[in-house]
């Protein structure tokens, strides 16, 4: 056990762990030039694609440093605000992290918020700085920036390059040298932690697991604590680059195990495993189920595909355990599912992995957050969908959720970035000079302004260079209204949306302008109109496409053509009462990338 290394890379978003990852399992030559590829642990095409990391990857290396043979375990964990989930738990399975900081850009949000991460597990931190072959790196600086964060000494920091491989020796010696061996005990019954777990259509799902105390062999007979349920341990071994088969792994150790389970829920990660002979007394604790902050309806463009989406979905949430969902019907769509996601990007990835995965087509609703509404009679209700909304009538008042914003940013964007925030109803708390260009922006703000477009126009109105992180702070009262979609008097509710009074003439405006851009033009004209309650607050008609019915009068009398266009009149009406209008797939989306 005193020769096992649990350690895992974080860093914020395009710091260079993947790359670095790389240069680790090549100079512990765990994989061989051939198989070496740009971002090797990386395998899923969206991730090499978007050059960002969406799931942690574990892998076993083999080092001999000094004469001694060492295991080092190396969990790369994403850097996305909307992954954090899953770098809280590689955390859990580790001893010690490495503290990625890319020397020419500088500490950012994430960097900080995943290493206090990392310091509530008291894990052992590594700082290192990368891409230091860059002409415009400035080492100097960011070191002061790292020294004044973790407080640590100028010679702890060690400076790298995943490219050319510079400090990467270095690197491997202070994981083995800093990072203690796990504690725990071999002869204690087995108590094992299920840190992640993949769907193999051959073999079922596959859990990963950490071992903690105790010895797991190969045949045992497993109990998952959480379920209740016991299987048989028929295949268990460690992860290289790809799953190597042993017949025992040891205490300390990270490894996978395959017990023949299909269902998706009867794996949950977190779980603790047991043998089912010498139980341990107490499960692991230090796992708290994700809490979704954007929530949005996926429905199968078919119908008949809806138990097909379910089983989809389920095996998604095998491999992104931050994915809820739960059954809803709509009027306009049909059965569906309301998922929680813990961002936009989250939701982006996770449709597109349905249609590239699974080939599900889906129709994605306007993503929305949950209110709290306190009844007259002093009930209180959860509202997930502007639908389940109670009317105003019955209602006492409704609270939203708000969030803690901190936003690190060049000091020359500081005014454009206030400007953002208060537009979107957030109050600025606290300002920060960390050096004498960069800034430290603290605000209160609704997560419900957020949920939109927040991110992408931080991004464009800072260069690129503000970073973003936040976290819940609980409900506050506010004035919000829900506004209907009508066309032809017909309610839409999939456009439906909970907003602020003050917000909502404008935004009833844009979306009427856009979907009468999207609508196709049919034979009778169609009213597009946004309501509050009973009272229209905007309006925009689609001209009707006109047959020329007097095309056969030539010449003649006046009235001949009178007749006939009134005849045409009488049948445009009737149409209207009968005509259905269908709202083309874009028209949903277009919603959602509203200015």
């Amino acid at each position: 056990m005193k020769n096992i290394r649990n350690f895992c890379i974080i860093a914020h978003i395009d710091h260079g762990k993947s790359t670095l990852a790389d240069r680790l399992l090549q100079e512990t030559k765990t994989i061989s030039d051939r198989e070496l590829k740009e971002q090797t642990l990386d395998d899923m095409d969206l991730e090499r694609e978007r050059g960002i990391t969406i799931k942690s990857h574990a892998i076993q290396m083999q080092y001999n440093h000094e004469g001694t043979d060492y295991t080092l375990n190396l969990i790369d964990t994403p850097g996305h605000v909307d992954f954090s989930y899953e770098v809280s738990r590689s955390i859990a399975a580790c001893e010690g992290a490495l503290l990625i900081v890319d020397a020419t850009q500088g500490i950012e949000a994430q960097t900080i918020s995943n290493l206090y991460l990392a310091l509530e597990h008291d894990l052992e931190i590594i700082p290192v700085l990368n891409k230091m072959d860059l002409p415009s790196a400035s080492p100097e600086e960011v070191s002061d920036q790292i020294i004044e964060l973790i407080g640590c000494e100028q010679e702890d920091i060690i400076p790298a390059s995943g490219k050319t491989g510079m400090g990467v020796q270095d690197v491997l010696a202070a994981i083995i040298k800093k990072i203690p061996a796990p504690k725990g005990d071999p002869e204690a019954p087995l108590q094992a932690l299920i840190f992640d777990s993949v769907f193999n259509s051959f073999r079922g799902i596959i859990a990963y697991i950490r071992i903690k105390n105790g010895t797991l062999k190969k045949g045992q007979k497993v109990k998952f604590v959480n379920t209740g349920r016991t299987y048989d341990a028929d295949e268990i071994g460690v992860l290289g680059l790809g799953m190597k088969e042993t017949k025992e792994i040891g205490c300390g150790n990270v490894g996978y195990i395959i017990s023949g389970i299909k269902e998706a829920k009867e794996v949950k990660v977190g779980d603790t495993v047991t043998l089912v002979e010498n139980p341990c007394s107490a499960a692991i604790k230090g796992f708290e189920d994700v809490k979704p902050m954007v929530f949005a309806g996926i429905y199968p463009v078919d119908t008949d595909e809806y138990e097909e989406l379910r089983f989809c979905l389920e095996k998604l949430q095998l491999n992104d355990a931050s994915l809820t969902f739960e059954p809803e019907s709509s009027a306009a769509l049909g059965f569906g599912f309301r998922c929680g996601f813990l961002g936009m990007l989250h939701m982006e990835i996770i449709q597109e992995r349905l249609e590239r995965e699974h080939n599900m087509t889906v129709i994605t609703t306007v993503p929305n957050v949950s209110y709290i509404a306190t009844m007259n009679d002093g009930e209180v209700r959860t509202v997930n969908n502007p639908s389940e909304m109670p009317s105003p009538n019955k209602l006492d008042f409704i609270e939203e959720p708000y969030i803690k914003a901190q936003i690190i940013t060049k000091s020359e964007f500081t005014g454009s970035v206030m400007n953002l925030c208060i537009d979107k109803r957030g109050e600025l708390t606290n300002q920060v000079y960390l050096t004498s260009d960069r800034v430290e922006l603290s605000f209160e703000m609704p997560l419900s302004e957020i949920v939109f477009d927040f991110y992408d126009k931080l991004k464009s109105i800072s260069r690129g260079y503000a970073s973003f992180d936040y976290y819940p702070i609980g409900y506050k009262k506010s004035d919000l209204i829900k506004m209907d979609m009508l066309l032809n008097g017909d309610q839409v509710d999939a456009l439906s949306a909970l907003i602020h009074r003050d917000r909502a003439f404008e935004l009833g405006k844009k979306i009427c302008t856009k979907l009468r851009e999207l609508i196709p033009r049919q034979q009778f004209e169609i009213a597009i109109q946004a309501s509050i309650g009973a009272k229209i607050i905007a309006r925009e008609t689609v001209k009707a496409l006109r047959k020329d019915v007097t095309a056969k009068c030539y010449g003649g009398d006046i009235s001949r053509k009178r007749k006939l266009l009134e005849k045409q009149k009488e049948g445009k009406k009737r149409m209207r009462q009968v005509g259905r209008v269908e709202i083309p797939q874009e028209a949903f989306l277009t919603v959602l990338k509203l200015d």
